[in-house]
């Protein structure tokens, strides 16, 4: 109905002399806040400078010169607005056919082409089992993979090892070889009080590092098996969470390749030595007033590189393979990524578009708190899904509802997380994201296992395929069909944003209008029997493709 309405909208506006794509008509059409307002409304304000009238002028202008349809009933102006009134028995008929018709695709378009996007996320360092501070960046990662592939990019899905780091080179040093992924945590703790304590732990340290970038085939064989034990434990935990990834790239292998930037940055004169160290002079650029001295270092004096040399020879060789790329970075890493975009600036390279994530923090008991892995003050991922299964075992045992535990847990964890802006921080609590009530996942799962109840209850399965009639509808169906229609507005919006919150916003606003509309009109033996169920079995098609857009399965019984 809103390409329709843009049509008839850029047609008016030729007659005043003013070309609008339709596409960006259809952008700027809004749903009023309520029916007697109208069904779409077109604001005239952005047109008052082009015009040279207020925009209730224009919009009365406008309204007369309107050619209706026969979908459009009446066009009537509030303000600087014009209100369009639709069929609504048409406009519900549709919209539903559409999705009944579409299911699963319902929403999808083909605006990637196929054309190929490369994602890196999650990239934690692999000297431990990530904590919930890190997971943010997974889920914001994983969400923006799934809303690319549903319109039809082809996706890549990367991480970054940082294999060649002090931190792997401090489990080397506490000889972890031959541990188990589960203790490394610990180790790394210890080893690290020990190497901030003592210069001559801190120097064998970097030794360590300086023997595997020179190819010491003993050193490089240790750092690898300590960095194997380390990602496949990472791989596990996050596989649990559904979380996949095409391909784990390694720091080590940009060594060779790192050397020849530098040879390319010298070229463009801006790099310099200090105190035997090669540096990258960032004067003159965007992040010149963000630093007392504006540079990035690129190696330690002994010659080795520094992880931005390599992070450098690896966006450029990630630039290479895909026509778009995009990064999952946290908001300490916004200066850093600044740094990186102008050094491949200099190089006159494409950059990333970079989505960054603010924290999380953990609420208990009224009190809220940072994570930081070195000092082990850390709730690690795997213990805190552990503990939320659990909480929602209780939780589903009190209620007497059924329902895998795991994935009520996972559900409330994820969308907690993903309901959030990512440049907003989290005020994470658990037993508020495992509430049955407002705006949390186990609400939205319940909100499906009811649709599918009633589904499950009804006695007309033998009127399904057959045409169902629209009669007047009440208040409720009609806000119900509205939601339901705007779902791919809703992913390209998301899209476009690169911003999960907009779907998980949706999902839950989706499943608010569906209860008050459950509450308000019988559907089993209901007069209009057949096409509630038909907007129930809607219902249930978008809030699971919303849903699995963020990584979260939905339930048939709760």
């Amino acid at each position: 109905m809103k390409s329709e309405i843009s049509k008839i909208l850029a047609d008016t506006l030729k007659k005043e002399r003013i070309n609008i794509p339709i596409k960006e008509i259809e952008e700027r059409i809004e749903i009023p806040p309520n029916q007697e307002m109208g069904d779409f409304a077109f604001p005239c304000f952005f047109l008052s400078p082009i015009l040279k009238k207020n925009p209730q002028e224009i919009a009365i202008k406008l309204k007369n010169e309107v050619k209706l349809s026969n979908n459009i009933k009446s066009v009537q102006v509030n303000g600087g607005y014009i209100n369009f009134f639709v069929d609504k028995e048409d406009f519900s008929e549709k919209i539903i056919n559409q999705i009944l018709k579409e299911k699963e695709n319902y929403g999808k378009t083909n605006i990637g082409k196929n054309e190929k996007v490369l994602v890196e996320h999650t990239s934690i360092n692999p000297n431990a089992s990530p904590h919930v501070g890190r997971s943010r960046n997974a889920f914001i990662g994983d969400s923006l993979v799934k809303i690319l592939r549903f319109l039809n990019y082809n996706v890549e899905v990367h991480y970054f090892v940082n294999d060649v780091s002090k931190q792997i080179a401090m489990l080397v040093y506490g000889k972890t070889e031959n541990q188990k992924f589960d203790s490394m945590l610990k180790k790394y703790i210890l080893v690290a009080a020990k190497v901030k304590n003592s210069k001559k732990a801190e120097k064998e340290v970097f030794d360590l590092l300086y023997k595997f970038e020179h190819n010491d085939k003993k050193i490089m064989k240790r750092f690898k098996k300590v960095t194997k034990i380390c990602v496949d434990g990472q791989k596990k935990i996050l596989s649990d969470l559904g979380i996949k990834y095409d391909s784990f790239d390694y720091e080590s292998d940009y060594i060779g390749k790192a050397k020849k930037i530098l040879l390319e940055l010298e070229k463009t004169g801006k790099l310099f030595k200090h105190e035997n160290r090669s540096v990258l002079d960032l004067k003159g650029t965007s992040i010149e007033g963000q630093m007392k001295s504006p540079v990035l270092v690129l190696t330690r004096s002994d010659g080795t590189g520094l992880y931005p040399l390599r992070d450098i020879a690896y966006t450029l060789n990630k630039i290479s393979k895909a026509k778009e790329n995009i990064i999952i970075l946290g908001e300490d890493q916004k200066l850093y990524f600044q740094q990186l975009t102008e050094a491949l600036k200099l190089l006159k390279k494409n950059y990333p578009k970079v989505v960054h994530y603010s924290f999380i923090l953990l609420s208990e008991k009224g009190k809220s708190r940072k994570m930081s892995t070195r000092k082990g003050d850390v709730v690690l991922l795997e213990d805190f899904v552990e503990d939320a299964v659990k909480k929602a075992k209780k939780e589903t045992s009190k209620r007497k509802t059924r329902g895998d535990p795991k994935k009520i847990a996972i559900c409330a964890v994820k969308y907690s997380i993903l309901k959030i802006s990512p440049n907003k921080p989290i005020n994470f609590n658990l037993e508020e994201a495992l509430n049955f009530e407002g705006d949390t996942g186990p609400y939205l799962l319940y909100s499906y296992a009811r649709a599918s109840n009633i589904l499950r209850k009804s006695k007309t399965k033998k009127q399904k395929n057959k045409k169902f009639l629209v009669n007047e509808l009440n208040e409720n169906e009609v806000e119900l069909v509205k939601k339901l229609s705007s779902f791919p507005e809703i992913v390209l919006n998301s899209h476009k944003t690169l911003n999960p919150a907009i779907i998980a916003n949706y999902s839950y606003h989706l499943a608010q209008i569906f209860n008050e509309f459950y509450h308000s009109s019988k559907v089993i033996n209901s007069e209009n029997e057949n096409f509630r169920l038909k907007i129930v079995e809607s219902f249930r098609i978008v809030l699971k493709n919303s849903l699995k857009l963020l990584g979260i399965e939905t339930i048939d019984r709760m």
